[in-house]
């Protein structure tokens, strides 16, 4: 197939435009600017220059290609709202594309939309509307009644190698600016993880064979407490591990506390059976372990 993909040129993005070419496929990739599109053509793909705010671009990707998936994502927190609002657009203007063209369509969402349930998050869990990047899964599964084999793939807030762990490196950084590695409360809340080639495989999975409609789960390991993630942490750089109260959590962890607290068990079973798909790779810890990408002198 040629696959039309946005943020190619991602920490994620990158690997999977290199497993849909390992797996055969041909890349027709978004780049914003011209590295972007150096990396790209770097890949062995091809490259469509434009943005995502440039809605007619994305259009014209889809309608070129035989299936889509999106990625990019504005991760500016400083103003997130308009990158909610952005990346629910794009999937507005791929979905009316494709309509009546039976091509797949995998959007790309987060496991975080559906939190703090007290229970595992299972793959029919909605999630609430208001929820960021949860309006965007609701407008791209509408498409399934339109045509369109719409999927929708929710990474963890840890998709992780040697080089970034997704959230965790925020907790990596603090810990060393800090001199300690901390959690709030008890430290049992829960995040789910997973490996980008996992990631990655499971993208090409989706987009070959995933039915219309379906949620599906990029989670590998499914429930690990932030105190443990807080003592590897700790054991890595030779820092003090404690708890921080609720009250002190701000000032310990700036902006990013009230994504510390955040309890996110995922459950992949349904993921797993549906697509045959069971992740291999290096675990979060593992990954923690060998990270390579700062050290105390760059906190």
């Amino acid at each position: 197939m040629r696959i039309f993909v946005t943020g190619g040129t991602g920490f994620i993005g990158s690997v999977v435009v290199k497993k849909l070419m390992e797996s055969g496929h041909q890349v027709l990739g978004l780049a914003r600017s011209a590295i972007s599109a150096e990396a790209l053509r770097t890949m062995g793909a091809e490259v469509l220059e434009g943005s995502i705010e440039q809605l007619d671009i994305l259009k014209m990707g889809a309608l070129s290609s035989d299936a889509v998936i999106h990625m990019a994502f504005n991760n500016d927190f400083s103003d997130y709202a308009a990158a909610v609002e952005e990346d629910l657009l794009a999937v507005t203007a791929i979905g009316e594309a494709l309509i009546d063209s039976n091509k797949p369509f995998v959007v790309t969402s987060g496991t975080l939309g559906v939190s703090n349930l007290n229970r595992f998050t299972t793959e029919d869990d909605i999630g609430d509307y208001h929820m960021p990047r949860i309006a965007a899964e609701h407008k791209a599964l509408e498409y399934a009644n339109k045509g369109v084999r719409v999927s929708i793939v929710r990474l963890p807030p840890c998709v992780h190698d040697t080089n970034r762990l997704g959230f965790v490196t925020q907790l990596m950084k603090i810990a060393l600016e800090k001199g300690k590695s901390a959690y709030i409360g008890d430290g049992e809340n829960r995040w789910p993880a997973i490996h980008t080639l996992d990631a990655a495989e499971l993208f090409c999975r989706a987009i070959e064979s995933a039915p219309a409609g379906t949620r599906l789960h990029a989670v590998a390991e499914e429930s690990i407490p932030l105190k443990s993630i807080s003592e590897v942490i700790g054991k890595k750089y030779d820092l003090p591990v404690m708890s921080i109260a609720m009250d002190e959590a701000l000032t310990h962890f700036g902006w990013f506390a009230n994504v510390v607290g955040i309890d996110n068990p995922t459950s992949s079973v349904v993921t797993k059976e549906l697509l045959a798909w069971k992740p291999i790779n290096p675990t979060l810890f593992e990954d923690i372990m060998c990270h390579k990408g700062f050290d105390k002198r760059e906190s």
